[in-house]
């Protein structure tokens, strides 16, 4: 592996790292391989002329055990957007921009998959700490189906001082959390919003909780008192989403 590099694996992690202009070291693709998926990957690679190799299927498993479908690639390291920048370009170009803000969220998977759903309902840039975060590594971008080299991923020292920042921008804070009063469907999502999910088994910290404008909660029944994070985070952001198509 190149210095400042790392793999990642899965056909669509490397379609989309493909479309988005991602610098490649080299895929390894797997002999014997001819799903239609798969044939269109390499139609890909041919056409951008991204250097790989055929390899047997024991070349890839050394490299990973996970599901790799056939297809494994070496990327320069997928780098953090910009806050500030990334934060004032959104708001110039548009009226109503949404953010989501990840407090203590550790698992990878849970990560990957909130950038694919983030993705899917037109998130304008996800904002993390760099303390106490899970890394935006292989697993997270396979998970992520390849979201995480479309959607804009900020760092930040602190959560707190994002928060100040968008909110002297005009956007409304919205913290998710099951100790609220109020549910999700009373919140104006139309508004530009800025959604903070917090991780399962602490939620989000008490300073986030009293800078919001509003917090809110999804309505539960029955004898699990709270969904994983990825699940309530697509709940929230397809109910933004139901509101601005209204």
């Amino acid at each position: 592996m190149s210095n400042n590099s790392q793999y990642i694996y899965g056909i669509r992690a490397i379609q989309e790292a493909i479309e988005s202009g991602t610098d490649f070291h080299k895929i390894f693709l797997q002999k014997g391989v001819t799903s239609p998926l798969f044939k269109a990957l390499e139609g890909q690679i041919h056409d951008r002329k991204i250097p790989h190799s055929y390899v047997p299927a024991e070349r890839l498993q050394r490299i990973t055990t996970q599901n790799h479908q056939g297809a494994i690639a070496e990327i320069s390291e997928v780098g953090y957007a910009d806050f500030e920048e990334t934060i004032e370009r959104i708001l110039q170009a548009k009226e109503h921009p949404m953010f989501l803000l990840l407090d203590g969220l550790t698992d990878v998977r849970n990560f990957g998959a909130i950038l694919r759903t983030a993705s899917c309902t037109e998130v304008d840039a996800v904002i993390v700490p760099k303390q106490g975060m899970a890394p935006l590594n292989k697993d997270a971008i396979k998970t992520s189906a390849g979201a995480a080299f479309t959607l804009p991923v900020a760092r930040v020292d602190h959560l707190k001082d994002a928060v100040y920042y968008l909110k002297s921008s005009g956007v409304q804070i919205v913290s998710a959390t099951e100790k609220a009063d109020g549910q999700i469907y009373d919140v104006d999502f139309k508004k530009a919003s800025a959604i903070i999910m917090g991780s399962e088994d602490i939620g989000i910290h008490p300073s986030l909780l009293k800078l919001s404008d509003s917090q809110a909660k999804l309505p539960m029944s029955g004898n699990i008192a709270s969904l994983n994070v990825s699940v309530a985070c697509g709940v929230f952001l397809y109910e933004a989403v139901r509101q601005r198509l209204d």
